[in-house]
């Protein structure tokens, strides 16, 4: 007599066995003519980053919010672990400060730490991060002074999630789109050089000094540059660089992204695409020549920006972009600290009863970096390589003179500089720049970093560029 309650299991499980085998074919078939099978995924995330009224700015308590904060980026996936880009409002990110971003934008986007770039746009009324220096100068009475721990840490967390959700909402790239366009009147060298070869004028980021103002442009990169990528015909995010510290006027406390934070604002309304910006290689480029640090600088500037923005955008060219054609370079850097900074007499300094905060502040910072390199602590300089264009990740208040340089080592590619990312080093400037007097950026007091460095930077950026 037939087995009928074994032959009913049997063909559940014959069943089963079909539509599985079914439901693969389908997959399959499916996933074939997809036309987005070889393409990366990019999400875009963007959090507000303003920080409360009564909290420490860079070089004042945040007393009005003329305009808010952000922190944006995109997070890329392919069939390599992803790649997280971001750029903040803020003037700098340094030292642990910067771990701490790192490491909790990597644990957001399922990465490593070598693989995520954070770089400040670098904007004076924004918040100064840097965890090393404020646990130092907190043992000298100072704590919260500069750096409001709380606000900042909830930031990062906030940033976080975000990039989880940008991960999980990420839209396939088809193409990428490249232009630039140059900016008109804003970007001068800060550092006008008299016949000795000496700094005869220093040109900060507003001047009224007619001498200033009367002398040439001097070694700038004018070129604003713009990539974006694409899905078909609809895009998805648009990256823009161009080399300038972003400020027109600052310092009182009345937070602003400023004039390079305004442009970029007002091309995302104007195109309903998000717009991230990052600051290149200015730490000896200001925009003195042609700002008098009135309220009403800020706007012209704001606007001749924006201009090099939408021409750069109207200029875009189109490429096809696969996952083949993207990778990402890094190369793990140990910068020279500087021979000036004597551990001893920095602490003498913080212990120092007569001494202003001010100048204790900076003792602690420079002490910070000092014990950060002495304990092999290295910078993370870094490409990724998206076909024929390379975005360059930079240290520091690095002088242009870096980014022109990577410019001519890929004279048939595009390259981008972002600057900006550790800032715990403060300024890089070229080995001349330290041997000639009456500047600013190659004091002790703003650069912890000795002439040698020059050599190290030039050929770490060789071997990410090679």
């Amino acid at each position: 007599m037939p087995n009928f309650k074994h032959m009913k299991n049997l063909f559940k499980f014959q069943t089963l066995i079909l539509l599985t085998v079914l439901s693969i074919l389908i997959l399959s078939t499916t996933k074939c003519n997809s036309p987005y099978t070889d393409s990366i995924k990019v999400g875009v995330f963007e959090v507000n980053v303003t920080p409360p009224i009564g909290s420490p700015v860079a070089y004042a308590t945040t007393r009005s919010i003329v305009d808010s904060l952000t922190a944006k980026g995109i997070v890329i996936l392919s069939d390599e672990k992803p790649v997280v880009l971001c750029a903040v409002d803020w003037i700098g990110i340094g030292n642990e400060g910067q771990d701490a971003w790192r490491e909790s934008l990597a644990e957001a986007a399922g990465t490593t730490t070598d693989r995520v770039s954070v770089h400040t746009v670098h904007q004076h009324d924004g918040c100064r991060c840097d965890l090393t220096t404020e646990r130092i100068i907190a043992k000298y009475g100072l704590g919260g002074w500069r750096h409001d721990t709380l606000f900042i840490q909830n930031t990062i967390k906030s940033v976080a999630l975000a990039l989880q959700n940008a991960k999980q909402n990420a839209q396939p790239v088809t193409h990428l789109g490249f232009a630039e366009a140059k900016v008109e009147k804003v970007a001068s060298n800060r550092r006008i050089l008299g016949e000795d070869g000496n700094v005869e004028i220093v040109r900060y980021s507003s001047t009224k000094n007619p001498a200033a103002i009367a002398a040439p442009e001097g070694l700038i990169d004018p070129w604003l540059k713009c990539v974006s990528f694409w899905k078909d015909d609809q895009p998805i995010a648009i990256l823009n660089y161009y080399a300038t510290h972003p400020m027109s006027h600052y310092g009182k406390g009345d937070v602003s992204s400023d004039f390079a934070g305004i442009a970029r604002d007002t091309r995302e309304r104007q195109l309903g695409v998000p717009n991230i910006y990052f600051s290149g290689a200015g730490g000896n480029i200001t925009a003195g020549k042609y700002n008098d640090g009135s309220p009403e600088r800020r706007a012209v500037l704001a606007g001749r920006m924006e201009t090099a923005m939408r021409q750069a955008w109207e200029l875009t060219e189109k490429v096809p972009l696969s996952k083949s054609d993207i990778e990402w370079r890094n190369v793990e850097t140990l910068l020279p600290v500087r021979k000036t900074l004597v551990e001893e007499e920095l602490i003498a300094l913080l212990e120092d009863p007569q001494l202003d905060s001010l100048k204790k502040y900076s003792a602690a910072d420079q002490l910070a970096w000092l014990r950060r390199t002495k304990s092999g602590h290295k910078v993370n300089i870094s490409t990724l390589k998206l076909g024929n264009v390379w975005l360059l990740n930079l240290p520091g208040e690095t002088f242009v003179e870096y980014q022109l340089a990577a410019q001519k080592m890929k004279p048939e590619g595009h390259v981008c500089t972002a600057a900006y990312e550790e800032y715990g080093p403060g300024y890089i400037c070229t080995e001349i720049a330290y041997s000639q007097d009456k500047g600013y950026e190659q004091l002790p007091r703003a650069s912890y970093v000795a002439p040698e460095v020059e050599n190290i930077m030039m050929t770490a950026m060789k071997q990410v560029l090679k």
